[in-house]
């Protein structure tokens, strides 16, 4: 399952967000809007795409 990868995107701004989101959002790696990262699948990056799922769009889930 490790070898699986997870395409995510930030599509909207963390301005006016929680600390803890914002810490989140840069934790996958992200760092401005329309910024892409690929991730791997494990269970705790999945916990931390369904924190800020609303701010993220997700591909290859």
């Amino acid at each position: 399952m490790s070898d699986k990868k997870i395409k995510v995107t930030l599509v909207k701004s963390v301005i006016g967000t929680r600390q803890s989101h914002r810490a989140t959002v840069r934790g996958l790696g992200l760092r401005r809007i329309n910024h892409s990262v690929e991730v791997a699948d494990t269970p705790s990056v999945r916990g931390m795409i369904n924190k800020v799922a609303y701010l993220l769009k997700c591909e290859g889930l």
